[in-house]
């Protein structure tokens, strides 16, 4: 009957449009991951991770607004388990010196080869783009411990990371099967990942959802990310686009991922933060639990 051919063609359109959403989703992820092969950890650790941002003599500088909501959140005592896992590590440790306080066995993870190396150097012999001590020293110092007890931590942080892995936040499956735990890690760390290598806040919160299998029933995230930044420097004269986000699509994304959101913080940066590397407004930290 004449109805029932268009009733199908229609459903046949309604079928077809979700794919080439999909198809659209991952050529965008695709130039995503083409724009990120000319990524340069050193320069990228220079632009972020140097004064003023990481002035351990300025209470608003923002790497130390970070490792304070770090090792407060690992220091409440609800964390517990034996493994954490940081997705989207990029070249930095910075984001697991409390965790690795915490939990007895930590695996690094990011897409890029370069940003591997970069961590896999520090780990073997201490080489790196960037010198960690004054980090360590200042995570002590949270700790109630003398600065000089850095390279107690440092050799505490190399016992329990355990692999640095590829990852893809943009498979369903996010690591190769077997490398953690069948029943998910403990607890997950991700800084500065999801919104720097998602062409949208759909994708973004897709890739939410891809890291919660990661995570067992009951475990933490831990999250950090740009408010209001639309682009950094990846490179020099590279500049890598990212999700420009609020507050409300945080939690949005958070809630429509299936997690508890515990703890929401706000870092604004003051005007001599705002060093021409990226358009970056704000820092957020999230603590939330997957039920």
């Amino acid at each position: 009957m004449p109805g029932d051919k268009e009733e199908q063609e229609g459903s046949a359109e309604l079928r077809e449009k979700p794919r080439r959403e999909e198809e659209e989703d991952e050529e965008a992820v695709d130039a995503m991951r083409v724009c990120y092969q000319g990524f340069d950890p050193a320069a990228y650790l220079q632009f972020n991770y140097t004064p003023p941002r990481a002035d351990f003599q300025r209470a608003d500088s923002i790497v130390p607004w970070k490792l304070a909501c770090l090792h407060r959140a690992f220091s409440e005592g609800d964390m517990q388990g034996e493994v954490l896992v940081d997705v989207g590590s990029g070249p930095t440790l910075y984001q697991v010196m409390s965790g690795c306080e915490v939990f007895g066995r930590v695996v690094l993870t990011d897409f890029l080869e370069v940003n591997r190396r970069e961590l896999q150097r520090w780990l073997q012999d201490g080489s790196s783009s960037l010198d960690w001590t004054p980090y360590l020293e200042y995570v002590c110092q949270l700790e109630g411990r003398r600065p000089s007890a850095s390279s107690e931590k440092a050799a505490r942080l190399r016992s329990v990371v355990s692999d640095v892995l590829p990852i893809d936040v943009h498979r369903p499956c996010p690591l190769a099967p077997g490398t953690i735990p069948a029943n998910g890690a403990d607890c997950l760390v991700s800084c500065f990942c999801l919104e720097s290598v998602s062409p949208d806040l759909a994708v973004l919160t897709r890739a939410l959802g891809h890291i919660s299998s990661l995570l067992r029933p009951g475990g933490h995230l831990l999250l950090i990310g740009a408010l209001g930044e639309s682009y950094y420097l990846g490179a020099a004269g590279l500049r890598i686009p990212v999700v420009p986000l609020d507050e409300a699509q945080v939690c949005s994304s958070l809630k429509s991922s299936g997690y508890q959101l515990l703890q929401l913080s706000i870092y604004t940066l003051p005007a001599e933060m705002r060093v021409g590397v990226d358009d970056v407004t704000g820092v957020f930290f999230a603590k939330a639990r997957k039920p």
